[in-house]
């Protein structure tokens, strides 16, 4: 069993709410989920905190989406938890400050990680929030077990990656077209909302925007240039 665990919460102190900020008239976390719904999986859900939880529950339910709710900062526990919760085998981690997470890239990673058997499988050089990692959770379970480190508790999948001579690491490098490994597409400030919105504006047709299609304009507009 897959499950599709989108991590989000509303707390955030540089851009507090900001997974409900619009993009051409939907929220961020809509976009992440619809991108997202393209991903062969068995189980969609939000990860989130008990405080986010009412709030984000309304958007989950929009989707059909489940909701799972967990520890506020040791996440490595919330993605546990809610693999028990599911009865989840592999997991694709997402996080809800990606509008532009990549459904098809997400599919590529599962194959990856089922062509390999990896314990962890990415891709890289992509736009940095365009990727999802996939956690095989009886590795997790052991990082849960084990892991001491604040760091690798919080970010969920350092305990496995820092640790190659222990677990199966894949990582494969993203076609030319799809690479803009210095270009940030993540919501973390007000300047990366203004950067979302001008790409919105002149690409989204209301479907999830991939990667070919919005990676020739961050090289013709990159956001420094703004």
């Amino acid at each position: 069993m897959t499950g599709v665990f989108l991590q989000v919460r509303l707390s955030s102190s540089r851009l507090p709410g900001k997974a409900l900020l619009k993009l051409e008239g939907q929220p961020v976390i809509t976009h992440a989920m619809r991108a997202l719904n393209r991903v062969k999986a068995d189980v969609y859900s939000l990860l989130t905190t008990e405080e986010s939880a009412s709030v984000l529950r309304i958007f989950a339910k929009q989707e059909k989406w489940e909701l799972f709710s967990g520890p506020r900062d040791d996440v490595l526990a919330r993605y546990v938890l809610a693999a028990r919760e599911f009865a989840v085998t592999r997991i694709v981690r997402a996080t809800g400050d990606n509008p532009l997470v990549s459904g098809h890239l997400a599919n590529d990673t599962l194959d990856l990680a089922f062509e390999t058997g990896a314990h962890y499988a990415g891709f890289t050089g992509m736009p940095i929030g365009t990727g999802v990692e996939v956690l095989e959770v009886d590795a997790l379970e052991q990082a849960y077990a084990e892991a001491e480190d604040s760091h690798e508790r919080e970010h969920v999948s350092p305990f496995l990656y820092r640790r190659p001579e222990r677990f199966n690491i894949a990582l494969r490098q993203a076609p030319d077209e799809m690479c803009a490994p210095k270009i940030r597409v993540t919501l973390d400030t007000k300047e990366d909302y203004q950067y979302l919105r001008r790409l919105y504006a002149a690409l989204y047709s209301n479907e999830p925007l991939e990667l070919h299609e919005f990676v020739p304009w961050l090289k013709e507009n990159p956001p420094h240039a703004d």
